[in-house]
């Protein structure tokens, strides 16, 4: 690779992503370097971002809580601090989708220097780039975690009820970024011109779908509002899921083929 735009350690990085994917006869073009580069930067960008997501939400939570307290510890500030958090939420989803459309930039700018487009051989479904064991598991967590909120609504304490809806108005908003980022990954265009390059590009869809829906989030939203207030059992309950959870991620990454595997399969398909 002999293009001076690309940063050399970038054309190192694209070239140990081929090793690693089985691809160490290949040889890292530009058009390689700088699509993953553009996803390494927006996949540190939006761990920010989430990290800040959470902190905004324990920030919303203490300083309600503190004020409620300080007045007549009923929580009469509810409203305001929920509508803040609304908020919040709507700023996650328009942040992660603009850090979406700094990838799909990247994509077009690599696309409009290819002589030609290459397709791929069948379309590629959710079932291809995600996988049923993981979409499962995705829909799984999310419904788990919002009937444990839900469940969090029925003590009697106020203050753990507000942590409820705290985690619940979270949990909505993880969810909509989560399915505004899958769509992207399934829809944006093919970014290849020759077979190596296409199995490239469907081995960036597998990986950026698997990162999209591993639900580190989810687990960390109670932390936050929920565990301080809540009753033993709903602690217990929510140990239990997230211990239950991480172990069949493990199993589902452990048991279903790695996005080399993906790629290749569904090259093969055609």
């Amino acid at each position: 690779m002999t293009d001076k735009s690309v940063p050399p350690a970038d054309a190192e990085r694209a070239a140990a992503w081929l090793a690693q994917h089985g691809l160490a006869d290949v040889r890292p073009t530009p058009l390689l370097a700088t699509r993953l580069a553009a996803r390494r930067r927006t996949r540190l960008a939006a761990d920010v971002l989430l990290a800040a997501f959470i902190i905004a939400v324990a920030l919303i939570y203490t300083v309600d809580k503190f004020i409620g307290a300080a007045v007549d510890g009923s929580g009469p500030y509810w409203h305001w601090s929920l509508l803040v958090l609304t908020a919040v939420v709507v700023a996650l989803v328009l942040a992660q989708s603009l850090l979406d459309r700094r990838v799909r930039r990247a994509d077009r700018q690599a696309a409009a220097a290819l002589p030609r487009r290459a397709a791929h051989p069948v379309p590629l479904g959710w079932r291809t780039v995600l996988g049923v064991p993981r979409a499962l598991f995705a829909v799984a967590t999310f419904a788990a975690a919002t009937v444990l909120g839900v469940s969090a609504l029925t003590t009697q304490g106020s203050t753990a009820r507000y942590g409820a809806f705290v985690l619940l108005i979270g949990l909505c908003g993880v969810a909509v970024g989560t399915v505004v980022q899958l769509r992207h990954v399934l829809t944006h265009p093919v970014v290849a011109d020759d077979e190596v390059s296409l199995t490239a590009d469907v081995i960036m869809r597998v990986e950026d779908a698997r990162n999209v829906a591993t639900p580190t989030v989810v687990w960390s939203l109670p932390v936050v509002s929920v565990f301080e207030t809540a009753l033993g059992w709903w602690i217990a309950a929510w140990l239990a899921f997230i211990a239950l959870s991480a172990i069949t991620l493990a199993l589902i990454t452990t048991r279903t083929a790695q996005s080399g595997t993906v790629a290749r399969h569904a090259m093969s398909a055609g």
